[in-house]
């Protein structure tokens, strides 16, 4: 049996096949502005980018009648707990209207569920979106009651490299207290204990340290100054915000590799910058201990970012003191996909219900 992941982005469609956890083909498929010109929302991509998943994976010589499972990514469903759900109508009807957010990844679990139908005896799953919410009630409560505090992070890759920290040790996830930081566009930073992740940072526009094009926490007061003060409309405080902040706004660029390159090249700003936001994940990670009690197993350092030594060497300067610090750079959230769907055929992780 071949299982098929689907990864859709903001500009790309990443496709996987795999025999169980033996990945035989992998391709990231890019789409041009002028692609993706005709369509006023993320749902009305749902053909497009379905057909140019199957004309893929023709051109690669996939049988598709070969595939028994396909997996998707989650995309912005309502808050649920970690685990594998299998696509249901109320999960589709979310998705198709935005309910909880329009992204990209909302196609996941739209294109999978089509591609299972189309086959004889497949079935389609979505696994730890980003929206998995462990948190404790006290996590949530903020000062003023009109605001909550949400958990929206990286829990697909969090999660997988949390797991595989604990397969190295000979021990399970949930007999382990961890705190996992991950570096990419977005940074967050979760509290694990004892498999649930039970405080995390709003990576997407929330909270938290400031990422390549986030600005993570504002100043409050300042930042209701910039939105009242007539200087700026709404979309553009937005952008300020997620997609525009961060690195880019300080710098210009999102790259942090080429921030580091400008501060070894005695570029002051750049190393302030990229200094500043490895002291905010150091100081977000510190947080994370306080939740745990300062009972911490490991801390985990991944993400694209974690390739830089520089940037991992910074946060575990920082950090060390509180538990041992290893570097898993990069993220593989194709395998990630495939391996909590094996988990669950295999009857080792339980098969969820959204309704």
């Amino acid at each position: 049996m071949k299982i098929l992941a689907v990864n859709p982005g903001s500009t790309s469609t990443k496709i996987a096949v795999f025999e169980q956890e033996r990945n035989i083909f992998q391709v990231t498929l890019r789409h041009s502005a002028e692609d993706l010109k005709p369509f006023a929302s993320v749902a009305e991509q749902f053909a497009f980018r379905r057909e140019v998943i199957l004309s893929e994976l023709r051109k690669a010589g996939v049988n598709v009648h070969e595939i028994g499972v396909v997996v998707g990514r989650g995309g912005i469903v309502k808050p649920i707990e970690s685990g594998v759900y299998e696509i249901s109508d109320a999960m589709k009807a979310d998705l198709y209207s935005a309910k909880y957010g329009e992204h990209a990844s909302n196609l996941g679990a739209l294109i999978a569920d089509d591609i299972a139908r189309s086959l004889p005896a497949a079935r389609a799953y979505i696994a730890d979106p980003v929206v998995v919410d462990e948190m404790q009630d006290v996590a949530r409560v903020t000062g003023a009651p009109i605001f909550t505090r949400k958990s929206i992070f990286h829990a697909l890759n969090q999660k997988a490299i949390a797991r595989t920290y604990a397969r190295e040790q000979g021990k399970k996830y949930e007999e382990l207290n961890l705190i996992v930081a991950h570096l990419g566009g977005g940074i967050s930073v979760g509290a694990h204990r004892q498999g649930r992740v039970v405080d995390t940072n709003n990576a997407i526009g929330g909270d938290g340290a400031f990422s390549p094009e986030r600005s993570g926490t504002t100043p409050a007061l300042q930042l209701m100054e910039a939105c009242f003060s007539g200087k700026y409309a709404k979309a553009e405080i937005s952008k300020m915000l997620v997609g525009g902040g961060g690195l880019v706004a300080h710098l210009g660029t999102n790259e942090a590799q080429k921030v580091v390159a400008l501060a070894a090249q005695g570029d002051e700003k750049a190393r302030l910058v990229i200094d500043a936001m490895c002291y905010q994940v150091g100081k977000e990670i510190g947080a994370a201990a306080a939740v745990l009690h300062g009972n911490v197993d490991a801390v985990l350092i991944t993400g694209g970012i974690a390739h830089n030594q520089s940037v991992a060497g910074y946060i575990k300067q920082m950090t060390a003191f509180i538990a041992p610090v290893f570097v898993y750079p990069g993220e593989d959230e194709m395998a990630a996909l495939v391996e909590n769907v094996t988990q669950m055929l295999a009857g080792k992780l339980p098969l969820k219900t959204y309704a």
